[in-house]
């Protein structure tokens, strides 16, 4: 169920024959005077001069092709996940690093600094993350800015007036998980869909140990050495995760680009495109 929630469309389907006879002019058309227009423009340009070297792939609601906007998007998205993984990485290895070492004597000082920047880069990626089902990737964003205004709040009214940074207070404040921890939810969430959608196993195993270990430090149950290993783990399987996305296709990081035009149009034309798949 959840597969084909976020991986395939869920918008009336149209049988697979039908597909091949949307590029084709029909009679039919005729009843619809708006909807010719929209189908000119719903095809992606793919049969304009200027993008007949590109690759169409066959849609659910028609052909599409991938275009500039969509190759900066994608890298945009990747480009987020990878400065969330950075920053995460950088942040979490003053826990394995002796305080006495240069780099935790940089990097501790700017743990918050640190924190924001990949706080940023997972918003980005959300911002562009492609979701068939528009609730699901909304809930993720209201994840994120619950996680934002929670980090904002703990700064401000316990972090600040203890004499800490947020991230060390978390640390040391077990509870301040509370505040921040939408944001790792919307995190989670992110993963799962790349792990569903993509078959990426240390996506998968990052939907597990991320609230594991918030869940871990939270309750107090889970000792120094487990959570460090852990923590360790999710360092390395974050850092391939979001190297291993610029490995993949562009298109696979757009999806079925057919569903997400349809779902743009109104709802009449909606309605008669639906009809006109049918009847052919």
């Amino acid at each position: 169920m959840a597969s084909h929630m976020l991986c395939a469309s869920i918008v009336t389907p149209t049988p697979a024959s039908n597909l091949t006879k949307l590029a084709r002019p029909s009679s039919s058309s005729s009843s619809s005077p708006r909807l010719p227009i929209r189908l000119g423009s719903f095809k992606c340009k793919a049969q304009s001069s200027s993008s007949q070297s590109q690759t169409v792939y066959q849609g659910v609601y028609g052909p599409w092709s991938v275009d500039s906007t969509d190759v900066k998007e994608v890298i945009l998205y990747r480009s987020g996940l990878v400065t969330a993984a950075t920053s995460f990485v950088i942040a979490a290895s003053t826990a394995f690093l002796p305080d006495s070492f240069l780099a935790t004597e940089i990097v501790k000082p700017n743990l918050d600094y640190i924190y924001a920047i990949g706080a940023g880069g997972l918003g980005l990626s959300l911002v562009l993350i492609h979701i068939y089902v528009t609730e699901i990737k909304r809930t993720l964003q209201a994840f994120w800015g619950l996680g934002v205004v929670g980090s904002l709040a703990a700064y401000i009214c316990l972090a600040q007036p203890a004499g800490e940074g947020l991230v060390q207070y978390v640390v040391d404040n077990p509870v301040a998980v509370w505040f921040v921890g939408p944001l790792f939810a919307a995190l989670t969430g992110l993963v799962f869909k790349e792990g569903l959608c993509y078959g990426k196993l240390e996506a998968g195993i990052l939907t597990f140990i991320i609230p594991i270990v918030l869940l871990g430090h939270l309750s107090g149950l889970m000792d120094d050495g487990v959570k460090l290993s852990l923590l360790g783990s999710w360092m390395a399987l974050f850092v391939l995760f979001a190297g291993r996305k610029f490995t993949q296709p562009i298109k696979d990081d757009i999806g079925d680009k057919s569903v997400f035009i349809f779902q743009s149009l109104p709802e009449d034309e909606k309605k008669a495109l639906v009809k006109k798949l049918e009847q052919q």
